[in-house]
């Protein structure tokens, strides 16, 4: 199916964006009061703390859209009861050509189903404000983006091996449908996320011209103190973020904790003064290849070192994998 016949498909369903917009208002009011955004934590941990099988399967939590999307809703519920200001859809692992590839989806049945990821957490937030009776909170929906090394589910969003053999247009021919059927659906902003290159950063900084009404972070998965995954210097990571206006936040997720402080140091002469950092890393625990999760008896005080990412100028502030709904609680306590 043509580019053209998915974003057609998408428009058809579009949501009406002027809520949207008016959420990033206050949202954003809400960070130059000096509140600090809490972010959701890692949704695959959550759906597999639940019972659901994630690990090993190539669309990653997204085929849980397919065969239990009342999962994903609970999970980001009780995200959201933790006290978290942004719940992000469970579309990190997401495309129209996955979804055909490994769910035999028609094209249109898989527009459809990368959509659903924001409309369920929509419906989810607004249940929540109902419940919660408070109907006049504002709480946002990120339409997650993952790298293009997601979708191969070869661990290649953890290196960028993949870049030599793309061009800036081919990754941008790439994000176009995912973005478009997130903005399509009524997400707040979108999180491109887990970014390990340059050159992909450059095409997704391009290519977030191409709506021009839509916000966006971009965060980037990082080897150590000083470099993004694929080699090259965080500050040089920056520098590309910088080249957009759209950009409400830029940083790190899914690294050690004990790197963010450190990263962040590093770069904080390049940052633009009208961007926020953006922070969620993950455990600090060690992902073992066909294994999984190396469970650690002692955890990285992950709370207690946000109060150094606070200070370095972080406002918008979670976890990645293996952070689940009670170290949001306990982030928000330190924070707040």
């Amino acid at each position: 199916m043509t580019l053209k016949v998915i974003m057609n498909k998408a428009r058809q369903l579009q949501y009406d964006r002027g809520q949207s917009q008016r959420n990033w208002g206050k949202e954003r009011k809400m960070n130059m009061d000096g509140k600090i955004v809490i972010l959701d934590g890692g949704l695959a941990t959550e759906l597999e703390a639940a019972g659901v099988k994630i690990q090993g399967d190539p669309l990653w939590s997204a085929r849980i859209l397919h065969t239990n999307p009342q999962a994903v809703k609970d999970a980001h519920y009780r995200f959201l009861c933790s006290g978290s200001d942004v719940v992000t859809t469970a579309t990190y692992q997401a495309s129209v050509e996955g979804f055909i590839k490994h769910l035999g989806l028609t094209s249109e049945e898989a527009i459809q189903l990368l959509m659903s990821g924001v409309q369920i957490a929509r419906e989810t937030v607004q249940e929540f404000k109902v419940n919660c009776l408070q109907p006049e909170k504002v709480l946002l929906v990120a339409g997650s983006v993952g790298p293009y090394g997601a979708f191969l589910s070869d661990g290649s969003e953890y290196t960028g091996s993949y870049e030599e053999g793309m061009s800036i247009e081919d990754f941008k021919a790439w994000h176009r449908p995912q973005i478009q059927c997130l903005v399509s659906a009524g997400a707040d902003l979108i999180a491109m996320e887990t970014i390990p290159s340059l050159k992909e950063a450059m095409a997704l900084v391009e290519l977030l011209r191409e709506f021009p009404n839509t916000k966006a972070w971009i965060s980037f998965s990082c080897k150590d103190q000083k470099c993004i995954s694929n080699g090259r210097e965080f500050t040089e990571a920056i520098q590309v973020a910088n080249r957009t206006q759209q950009l409400v936040a830029i940083g790190v997720n899914c690294c050690h904790p004990a790197l963010v402080t450190p990263l962040l140091m590093s770069a904080s002469q390049h940052k633009s003064p009208n961007v926020s950092w953006v922070v969620y890393p993950n455990s600090g625990e060690e992902w073992v290849k066909n294994t999984g999760w190396k469970t650690e008896e002692s955890k990285i005080p992950f709370a207690e070192l946000s109060l150094e990412w606070k200070n370095q100028g972080a406002e918008w502030i979670g976890g990645c994998c293996r952070i689940a709904p009670s170290d949001i609680v306990q982030l928000k306590q330190c924070l707040q």
